[in-house]
């Protein structure tokens, strides 16, 4: 009876850290559509975010985070998309949005509560935005041929 009072104890706690594991994990959602589209990317830290959305052909997501509690959302549709965000730091936020084709979005956050955003409508925009310090905004639009 005292054994089994033990292992019941103990299969208690293992499951009470267990379950405390997530309010702490990382996460990473992906949807891809269409065809030969790829994701990847890293995530060192906890509660870091990565959301990934393409549909289209031969779209390129990565993204990494290094910290806490950053945002990196990317959706591409078209052919030959390509966007990235590395986040370095606590609560920072990336977004890239883009549709057409051959896009290129690079988004490098290295400090803490930076905020920054894009949008690519056409054929062959580039955009490469870069924070350092703390507290940035930064925000983009292009409508490319």
């Amino acid at each position: 009876m005292i054994r089994n009072s033990f292992f019941a104890t103990a299969l208690a706690a293992i499951v009470g850290i267990t379950a405390a594991a997530p309010a702490t994990a990382n996460d990473l959602r992906i949807e891809q559509y269409g065809w030969s589209n790829s994701a990847g990317g890293a995530q060192n830290g906890f509660r870091n975010r990565i959301r990934v959305y393409q549909n289209g052909r031969f779209n390129k997501v990565i993204g990494q985070q290094r910290g806490r509690h950053n945002l990196s959302a990317i959706g591409q549709a078209g052919v030959g998309n390509y966007g990235a965000t590395y986040q370095n730091g606590n609560r920072n936020v990336a977004g890239v949005g883009q549709f057409g084709s051959n896009h290129t979005t690079v988004l490098t956050q290295d400090g803490n509560g930076n905020i920054a955003a894009g949008v690519q409508v056409g054929h062959g925009c580039d955009a490469n935005v870069s924070q350092g310090g703390s507290g940035n905004v930064a925000a983009f639009v292009q409508a490319c041929p």
